[in-house]
């Protein structure tokens, strides 16, 4: 079976942006994938420039696909429900994705549009786009809302279950999208910042329990740490 290569999104990224706005007005012509071709259109990040804290998940759903913005479907309410129950505010957080187009599969009718999980192709393909956010955010904080998320930063490797509410170093992948594309990235030199690890809220959506929704993603664990590291590559 062949196996499908992705020009990559580098080439669609401008060389001086000049805001998140720059960044999201290009993104919209990004044809480095396949994705493009099946999704209504690019979903990027939102959120102010300032923030301290970066929430990054998989890709958008179906909602979002529609709507245009990151974490405005069911997934995204549960997260808003985490956020608060965390004693923190969204509108102070920078919200993305680590793949900006919607994967789906069709249903036989044509009528539902089923959520497929992005492949290490179409992640590497698009990492440019969340290298470039990340350096004009400037975050103290990222927190990866599931594996998809963790492995963009840190990795193939890299599991949630290894690194669930672990303050993790900042991944050199977070300025170096390159990195990931190496087997050994996660064990590559990275300064001591703050990064954690999350359940996504999708997955928290399906796996029904005694504890709350909220509970299962990891709200009691969603708030930064006390001490802030003071900075980190790229943060002046």
């Amino acid at each position: 079976m062949a196996v499908r290569t992705e020009r990559g999104a580098q080439e669609y990224v401008p060389d001086d942006p000049g805001s998140i706005e720059g960044l999201r007005a290009a993104a919209a012509h990004c044809r480095g994938c396949h994705l493009y071709r099946d999704a209504t259109q690019t979903v990027f990040g939102a959120g102010p420039e300032h923030a301290r804290v970066v929430l990054i998940g998989e890709q958008p759903g179906d909602v979002e696909d529609r709507r245009g913005a990151p974490f405005v479907g069911p997934a995204g309410k549960l997260l808003d429900r985490a956020i608060a129950e965390a004693g923190l505010d969204r509108a102070d957080a920078y919200v993305t994705n680590v793949v900006k187009h919607f994967k789906f599969k069709a249903t036989a009718s044509g009528k539902r549009r089923i959520h497929q999980n992005p492949n290490r192709t179409e992640i590497v393909a698009c990492l440019p786009w969340l290298a470039a956010e990340l350096s004009l955010l400037h975050p103290q904080v990222l927190v990866a809302l599931g594996g998809t998320a963790l492995k963009g930063l840190l990795g193939p490797a890299a599991t949630v279950s290894g690194s669930r509410g672990v303050l993790l170093p900042w991944p050199a992948s977070a300025h170096r999208p390159e990195l990931f594309a190496e087997e050994g990235a996660a064990a590559g030199h990275r300064p001591p910042v703050g990064g954690a690890a999350r359940r996504r809220p999708r997955c928290a959506l399906r796996r029904p329990g005694r504890r709350s929704a909220p509970g299962r993603l990891g709200a009691d664990r969603l708030r930064p740490p006390r001490v802030w590291p003071r900075s980190f590559p790229g943060n002046g």
